[in-house]
């Protein structure tokens, strides 16, 4: 009877260490499962990455005190840090009208700099998912009552910004204008204060801006032209950062980083 009972414990105990062992070689096999890797949300991507913005357009991206400061330059500072990857120096500048073709000629690979989507600019350049809903209006100084609506613009002489959506909605909407384009914005507005332009066109947030801290004597008229989303461009081929600045995104407007920073900027948001 002894003996029977001892063989009996000990087959019993061999069975329970045989499932032991299945149990934990499940578990391990689990954690170095690639499919487990892929659902985490980590990219493939590089330690830094060369960001370029524009230098003069207010509220999103100025100069201030030597320093570039402004709503893109904060959110894209914040989208690094959550997407996982550093800025390459310090945020580079440039004239608008050179930044796609930075991106194109590998200069760059990632732009903020209040860029309109286009499908145009969608053929040369990728780009994240829309932070930021704009339009175009008009500019004028504040004793014009002559133009108040985009057909009074024509026969007029026209301010914008070279290489902008302006421009081209200007040269695709009127028939009889004269288009003076500046590489700065502060000439564009400066040329319709001045009287060598009669009105101004550029997008709603920065004529707003110009209006309310520097441009004394200008106002806006007519309506919000041509509904604009802006994103963050990046150079073609980067589908994994992309995605992961995508997904970035999302989370700084989960966690309310994303309001906190428009609010700094343009005051409470809806």
């Amino acid at each position: 009877m002894f003996s029977k009972k001892k063989t009996w414990v000990f087959m019993l105990a061999l069975i329970l260490l045989l499932v032991l062992a299945a149990c934990g070689g499940g578990d391990d096999t689990s954690g170095d499962d690639g499919e487990a890797d892929a659902d985490n949300g980590d990219y493939d991507l590089n330690d830094s990455y060369t960001v370029v913005s524009d230098n003069s357009f207010v509220p999103f991206e100025f100069m201030e005190d030597g320093e570039l400061v402004g709503f893109d330059i904060e959110l894209i500072t914040a989208v690094a840090e959550e997407a996982g990857f550093e800025i390459d120096g310090e945020i580079q500048t440039t004239n608008f009208d050179g930044i796609i073709p930075g991106l194109q000629t590998g200069q760059f690979e990632i732009a903020v700099a209040g860029i309109s989507i286009t499908e145009e600019r969608k053929g040369t350049v990728d780009f994240s998912d829309p932070y930021y809903e704009s339009g175009i209006t008009i500019a004028v100084p504040e004793d014009n009552k002559d133009i108040n609506s985009l057909e009074d613009l024509e026969g007029k002489t026209i301010a914008t910004r070279l290489g902008s959506t302006s421009s081209q909605f200007l040269e695709e909407n009127l028939e009889d204008k004269t288009i003076d384009t500046y590489e700065q914005l502060d000439q564009v507005y400066m040329s319709v204060e001045n009287g060598s332009a009669d009105a101004a066109v550029y997008d709603l947030p920065n004529v707003e801006y110009y209006i309310a801290t520097t441009g004394d004597g200008l106002k806006a008229v007519g309506d919000t032209y041509q509904a604009e989303d802006y994103g963050i461009a990046i150079s073609k081929g980067n589908e994994e950062l992309v995605a992961a600045i995508n997904d970035a995104l999302a989370t700084l407007h989960e966690n309310g980083t994303y309001d906190e920073i428009y609010d700094k900027w343009f005051g409470a948001s809806e």
